[in-house]
Order: C-alpha cells, then structure tokens, then sequence
C-alpha cells in the first residue's frame, strides 16, 4: 500500500495538500428526498472542515485554505469539495462550482466527495471532461457493501448503487476512485468487512479512506451506544488489526488517503483514541 502524501509527492514532484471547500451542498439524507437528519453515524459538525466559513464564496475559502497551508512551504493544491454530497445538484451547477476552484492557478487539481446514488451518466460526463484536463479524484460514501448494515445505519443507498457508481465512474480513465468504508459498524462481524474489501477490490477502485466507528454526542448513535446498542473498538491495537486484515484484500499499489477516523475530544464520546490523529496509522504501518 502506498500513503496519498507519498502517492502525490512522487505524481507531482513536490507536497500537495487538499484545501477544503464548503460548496453549499446538502445530502438526499437530510433535506427530505430520502430523509432528515443525515446517516445515524453522521456528525454534521464535523463534515466540513474547522477554519471554513460556508457563508464565504468558493475562491474565497480557497484563497483562505491556500494561505494556511503557504506557512507549511506547499505551493500546490487540491481542491476539496467535502462538506456533504458535492455531485447533489444540477450538472450546469456542478460544473460553475467545481471551475470557480480549478480556475485558481495553484490548484493542480480537484477531489468530489459523494454518495453512491448521486452518481448518473451525465455528472458522469462532466467528471470524465475535468479529468481530461485536471487531476481528478471521486470520493465515494461506500461504507460497507451489505445491505442490512447500510439500511441499519440510515444510509439509504444500496450495495447495488455502489457497484453502479463504481461501474460508471470507472468508463473515466483519467479519474481516481477513492472509497470511503467504515470498520465496525453495528451487526457487522469481521467476515462481513472482508467481504466488503473483496468486492471493492474486485471493482477496481484506486484509493481508500478507512474510518473506525466512533460516536459523539448529538447523533442517533450516540443514545444507541448509551444503551449498549451499539459496541466500538475501545483499543487502537484492535482496530489496527481489523484494518491491516482488510487492507490484504487488495494490490500493493492501492492508496490510502486515510487509515482511520478523527473527532476532536469536545463532542467524542467513544473511543477516547479517536481524538489522536496519527495513532492508529503507526499501528497500521509499523512506525
């Protein structure tokens, strides 16, 4: 396996950081399309990045996140749609929102996170356009590939909208397949989450951002796990073996861009680990 910050180092002969952008999207979870109140896991506090300011234009929180990063000697930079489902929207919006940031002459490219079933031809064809052109990367919500687990934790897609997302994101030659999984999620044994990296392997993706179940406060986890409803790994080392397993299922040549979930200690509930950022990477790598 190789890490994104490695990965990039060697694609574009220097360090390059992702800015994160806040381009005012909302999710089919939370605006009554599918429901109201996101994922049950989702902590709507900590889907966008802390310095942004969401009321800013996109140049300006781009503009903001490039002066940040300036005082770490980066000169070049990706632009991160995070916050929420940044392809849930007309194509004719996407399109104006994604060139106000790839029009900045310092970013070298751009990264989509979304949802499996905010995925269609014709976005599909804005995004095979831009990746002819700019370094391009779709960040897709997978979590898990079964679908009692998705529908338990409120997700409202399908496995099946995954391997259609997938299979369509895959006709893009130029573009990178980054997916977002969950390890630990409630009912799920470890067999269940090697199955999930197997499929994914199968899929072909090129990168993956592994997150660890972690509850804060103000979710629908969060009284589930007051109860005792819901279980986490309480100790670094468990989750590291977990995800060392899982990362087997695929080629050395897969990057990740993320070995394990964040949460700042003031709305972490469990596990107390979640709030020390690099901890379970060392697990994971071995330094």
């Amino acid at each position: 396996m190789i890490t994104v910050g490695k990965y990039w180092k060697e694609k574009f002969g220097e360090k390059v950081y992702r800015v994160c952008i806040d381009g005012g999207f909302t999710c089919p979870t939370r605006d009554g399309t599918k429901g109201i109140g996101g994922c049950y896991f989702c902590d709507e506090e900590s889907s966008r990045a802390k310095y942004i300011e969401p009321e800013d234009s996109i140049e300006r929180q781009l503009e903001k996140g490039i002066l940040r990063l300036k005082e770490k000697g980066v000169k070049k930079f990706i632009a991160y749609f995070q916050s929420y489902t940044n392809t849930y929207a007309k194509v004719d919006v996407l399109r104006e929102k994604y060139f106000k940031a790839l029009n900045h002459p310092e970013v070298v490219g751009i990264s989509i996170s979304t949802r499996p079933d905010c995925i269609d031809e014709e976005i599909v064809k804005l995004l095979d356009e831009i990746s002819k052109r700019y370094y391009t990367i779709v960040e897709l919500g997978i979590q898990s590939m079964h679908d009692k687990t998705l529908e338990f934790i409120g997700r409202k897609h399908t496995s099946m909208d995954s391997i259609r997302a997938l299979k369509l994101l895959k006709r893009c030659e130029n573009l990178e397949i980054v997916a977002h999984v969950i390890l630990g999620l409630p009912g799920e044994t470890k067999e269940d989450m090697m199955e999930t990296g197997r499929i994914l392997s199968k899929l072909g993706i090129d990168g993956l951002k592994l997150h660890h179940l972690y509850i804060v406060k103000g979710t629908p986890f969060f009284e589930e796990f007051k109860k005792g409803n819901i279980k986490v790994f309480e100790r670094p080392e468990d989750y590291a073996k977990v995800a060392k397993d899982f990362l087997s299922n695929f080629s050395k040549d897969i990057v990740i861009h993320r070995f394990a979930g964040y949460s700042s200690s003031f709305r972490l509930v469990a596990p107390s680990w979640t709030s020390e950022r690099s901890i379970a990477k060392k697990l994971i790598i071995g330094n």
